[in-house]
């Protein structure tokens, strides 16, 4: 038996857009409050939107950014082409960043987007090559 989405948020996320960033992330955080979820749950995604929304518009050539809501679980997709994660362990510690020089004096780029996905999950996957990256990121309710 496969799960049935009950509803799908989906935003086009443009590479290098910096005055745009966010705004996916904060649209996914009122949809969910609409639907009355809870305030504990819309925090976590809210992070992990926020988080891999960044990544988007820092490491990838464009993307998009999903989430879906099912009767027992929410589910943040982040698909993107570009270059794909040359070590996905080492992306994975804190403060570990490939950003540019550029993207940190705006203040971004700090090397926390994945560890912080990987804590507020519940399940995490990530699929990477030279073609792009896909993370699918699981919090049940």
């Amino acid at each position: 038996m496969t799960d049935k989405i009950l509803k799908r948020y989906s935003y086009d996320v443009i590479a290098n857009d910096f005055m745009s960033a966010g705004k996916s992330s904060s649209a996914i955080k009122s949809n969910l409050k609409s639907l009355g979820i809870a305030s504990d749950i819309i925090r976590k995604i809210a992070i992990i939107s926020y988080e891999a929304e960044l990544n988007l518009v820092i490491h990838s050539f464009g993307g998009k950014l999903h989430c879906d809501i099912f009767e027992n679980k929410i589910v943040i997709i982040s698909e993107d082409t570009g270059p794909g994660i040359a070590d996905v362990d080492l992306a994975m510690k804190e403060g570990f960043s490939t950003a540019g020089d550029s993207v940190r004096e705006l203040g971004f780029g700090a090397g926390m987007g994945l560890p912080n996905i990987k804590k507020y999950s519940d399940q995490l996957k990530i699929n990477t090559s030279s073609e792009g990256t896909t993370i699918v990121v699981t919090i049940y309710l």
